[in-house]
């Protein structure tokens, strides 16, 4: 198994069994994270006797990477052989039913960030010129995603992601152009590596926590040391479900065939 822990989440990785730590800077290729909240560490160890790989933070488009930095990380997990990737992140909510510290699972996304990582020559030993993405966010995935919060008795939104380029957060007439195009939460990353993931045939999905209203649905002014506390708040409910989602998934995906 694959996890991707974002913004405020990290913590998840060091409670893994036989815990083994990398240093991002100790793997050819990997870049390193400048944002705090992300530590910069291969994780590997076990969740309830499933095997997994944790990437302990991620680099954004926003820092000025390209964006096959910004999902060298979700590729190296499918080189590893993850057979199912599963990703977080913090996001703004839109949705008005949300509340900062809710967990939202991503049932589809909108790429507004502007890049893709898919654009350029297309390298036939990862997937297919023209990939599907109507089940990029792999519809057995969710559904075990569901089970695991009604099994850990954690309330699990669900809604579509809006992806924007950032760093800045968002101008209240575009969160109303969001609320339009049907997003129910908006942050700067997870959509280039699901297309990545989606391309090498892995599949993926991905839980967000919404850490804050987003701009113009409150008169409080965002900031990034708010998303990391709300994150640290729901850090208890955010382990018992992607621990029990995690634990699902290794037993589920045994029999999945997996690549492009």
């Amino acid at each position: 198994m694959g996890v991707v822990l974002g913004s405020g989440l990290g913590a998840w990785g060091d409670t893994l069994d036989g815990l083994v730590k990398v240093p991002y800077e100790a793997i050819p290729g990997m870049p390193q994270p400048a944002v705090h909240g992300h530590p910069g560490n291969l994780c590997v160890g076990q969740v309830g006797g499933v095997s997994v790989a944790c990437l302990q933070g991620r680099v954004h488009l926003y820092e000025g990477h390209a964006v096959e930095k910004a999902v060298f990380g979700v590729r190296l997990l499918a080189r590893l052989g993850c057979r199912a990737v599963l990703l977080t992140n913090a996001a703004g909510g839109i949705n008005a039913s949300f509340s900062p510290g809710d967990l939202m699972l991503i049932t589809d996304h909108l790429n507004l960030a502007g890049v893709n990582p898919l654009v350029g020559p297309n390298d036939a030993a990862l997937g297919t010129r023209f990939p599907d993405m109507t089940y990029a966010h792999d519809p057995r995935l969710l559904e075990l995603a569901r089970a695991a919060a009604a099994a850990a008795g954690v309330k699990l939104q669900q809604g579509v992601y809006a992806a924007m380029l950032g760093p800045s957060y968002e101008t209240p007439a575009e969160i109303r152009m969001l609320q339009v195009l049907g997003a129910d939460a908006v942050g700067m990353s997870t959509v280039p590596e699901i297309i990545a993931l989606r391309h090498m045939g892995v599949p993926a999905a991905a839980v967000s926590c919404i850490t804050n209203l987003a701009a113009g649905l409150t008169a409080a002014e965002l900031n990034h040391a708010e998303v990391e506390e709300t994150a640290r708040r729901s850090r208890a409910q955010f382990v018992e479900l992607l621990s029990t989602w995690v634990r699902r998934v290794g037993a589920a995906a045994e029999g999945w065939s997996v690549g492009s």
